[in-house]
C-alpha cells in the first residue's frame, strides 16, 4: 500500500456499526442472520445466548465470530449442522471480508427440504454475505493522536494551514478547544507527525510544535481524504 502523502490511510480490519439483522430463504428454509459489533469473545458470548433465547425455536444456530485489533481471536460452530457445512463457511466470509470485533449468529428455521452439504455451505455462507453488505462498516487505522497548542492571536491563520495540510497529508483535524489558549487536536498517520512538527515550526518561526499523546486504533471519520475500505 502506497505510503505517498496523497496515497490510503494504511487500514487494519474493518468493524461492523452496531447491530443488525437479515433474512434469507433458501428451498423453505429461513436462514436469520445476527450480525454485532463485540469487544471481546465474552461480549460475543453474550451476544450468542441472547439469540438462542429470543429464537429458541430455531432448529439451528450456527456462529462465527472474530475479535481482536488484527482479528487474532477467531471461532465458529455448526450447532448441529453437518460438520463444516456452517460456521467455517460464515467464518470464511468475515475473514475474506476482513472484518473484526463482530459476531454473526445465523439461526434457522428447517423448511422441510434438504439442502445436502453444498446448499448449506452457500446458504450459510450467503447470509453473512448478504447480511454484511447491509451493515455499515467502520474502518480502522493506526494513528497519532497530537496536539498543538496555539496562542489567541495566532489561531485563525494556524488553524486554517493546519487543515489544508491534513487535506493532503492523510489526517484529520477532530476539535480546536478554547481556553486560556486554542488547542488543536488532530489524528495523524505516524510517518506523517514528523512532517507536521516541520510544517508547524515554519508556520510559526519556530515558536510552536506537535505535542505527541500517543497512538491508537481509531475509527476512521469519514472526511479522512483517502480512507478507503479494506478489500
Amino acid at each position: 500500500m502506497s505510503t505517498s502523502p496523497s496515497g490510503p490511510v494504511p487500514s487494519l480490519p474493518s468493524t461492523v456499526a452496531g447491530a443488525s439483522e437479515h433474512t434469507t430463504v433458501v428451498k423453505k428454509s429461513r436462514f436469520l442472520t445476527h450480525l454485532e459489533h463485540v469487544a471481546s469473545v465474552a461480549e460475543a458470548d453474550a451476544v450468542i445466548a441472547r439469540v438462542r433465547k429470543d429464537r429458541w425455536d430455531a432448529r439451528h444456530h450456527c456462529v462465527a465470530l472474530v475479535v481482536g485489533t488484527d482479528a487474532d481471536q477467531q471461532r465458529s460452530s455448526d450447532d448441529g449442522e453437518p460438520a463444516g457445512t456452517a460456521g467455517i463457511p460464515m467464518l470464511e466470509v468475515l475473514r475474506h471480508r476482513s472484518v473484526t470485533d463482530v459476531v454473526a449468529v445465523v439461526s434457522r428455521y428447517f423448511g422441510g427440504v434438504l439442502l445436502g452439504a453444498g446448499g448449506l455451505v452457500r446458504a450459510y455462507s450467503g447470509a453473512v454475505a448478504d447480511a454484511l453488505d447491509r451493515t455499515p462498516a467502520v474502518h480502522r487505522a493506526l494513528m497519532e493522536r497530537v496536539l498543538v497548542d496555539v496562542p489567541y492571536e495566532d489561531v485563525g491563520r494556524v488553524e486554517s494551514a493546519v487543515r489544508d495540510w491534513a487535506g493532503t497529508h492523510r489526517s484529520v483535524l477532530v476539535d480546536v478547544e478554547y481556553g486560556t489558549s486554542a488547542v488543536l487536536t488532530l489524528l495523524v498517520p505516524p510517518d506523517r507527525v514528523d512532517v507536521l512538527d516541520g510544517a508547524v515550526a515554519a508556520w510559526s518561526a519556530g515558536t510552536l510544535d506537535v505535542v505527541r499523546c500517543g497512538s491508537a486504533v481509531v475509527d476512521l471519520p469519514g472526511d479522512v481524504p483517502g480512507a478507503v475500505p479494506p478489500r
